[in-house]
Order: structure tokens, then sequence, then C-alpha cells
């Protein structure tokens, strides 16, 4: 029997932390929630909970890289905050990058008519979301198995 999981972004942030989750088929990514940011502990709680309601097999943490390819403070931060996260729930943890993810939400969100009050709640978990489709597509470039019908015994 398959085991349909879902991948969890994660866009972390000094305030705030946005999150997003993939389908089944890990072909869509889909914004979920954005919280404040308190402890460490507090956070890793509350992303545990989204984990086990959701069957979460992955976390694909966002990293903030320069525009170069370099990694700075910022970098350091999100890969440790990540590393304990994925040793804390047990999960293995993808890091990807997340350059220009939360411009290209702020421009997604103007778009659809939002003001900035009606945005900041949600970019952070809008840019999750492009960071994880981000990570879908190049997960599905070489591999075409995806398109393959689940087998009769699974359903």
């Amino acid at each position: 029997m398959t085991n349909y999981t879902k991948y969890l972004a994660v866009d972390l942030g000094e305030k705030r932390i946005g999150l997003a989750l993939s389908d089944t088929l890990k072909i869509i990514a889909e914004p979920v929630d954005v919280f404040e940011r308190t402890s460490r502990k507090a956070d890793f709680a509350y992303i545990g909970q989204l984990v086990a309601a959701h069957n979460v097999s992955l976390i694909v943490m966002g990293l903030p890289v320069t525009l170069g390819g370099e990694e700075g403070r910022m970098a350091a931060w999100a890969r440790s905050y990540g590393t304990e996260l994925g040793q804390t729930l047990n999960l293995p943890v993808e890091f990807w990058d997340e350059s220009l993810t939360s411009m290209q939400a702020e421009r997604s969100l103007r778009e659809q008519g939002l003001s900035s009050k009606q945005m900041k709640g949600r970019v952070d978990a809008v840019a999750a979301a492009l960071l994880l489709q981000n990570y879908l597509e190049a997960q599905r470039e070489d591999d075409w198995s995806w398109l393959s019908p689940p087998p009769e015994d699974d359903f």
C-alpha cells in the first residue's frame, strides 16, 4: 500500500513563520498558516501539531541566500532552526533557496487587490507555498513516475 504523505514548507521570519503543505501526490503547494514566533519550543510544538494532523513526511525549510548564492547570518540561523526542528519532530529536513519568494508573494497578493494590512497575515504563508512549489517542481523535473496511477489495491 502506498503511503500518502504531504510535505510541509517553513518560511522562517524573525517575527512570523509561514507554513504551506503539498497535496499527497506532491504536485501542488497550498498556503496553510502564518503564526507569530515566540520561542523555538512553542514554535516546534505548533508545527508538530500540523505535522501530525496532515501526515507530513518531509519539511522543506526556506534558506535565505543572497542573489549571488551566498549564505549569510540569516541562512545560518535558518539551518540551525531547521536542523533542530527536524530532530525534534524526527523528520528529514531539506533546505531550499527561498530567494524572492516574499517579494513574489506580495506582488501576487497586491494583484488580487489586497491592502498592505490584509497582506500582513498572508504573505509568509504564500511565500512558503511558492517555496514548496519550486521544490516540488524541481523534484519532478527528471522524474515522471508520479504520472503512473496507483495500483488497484490502494483504493
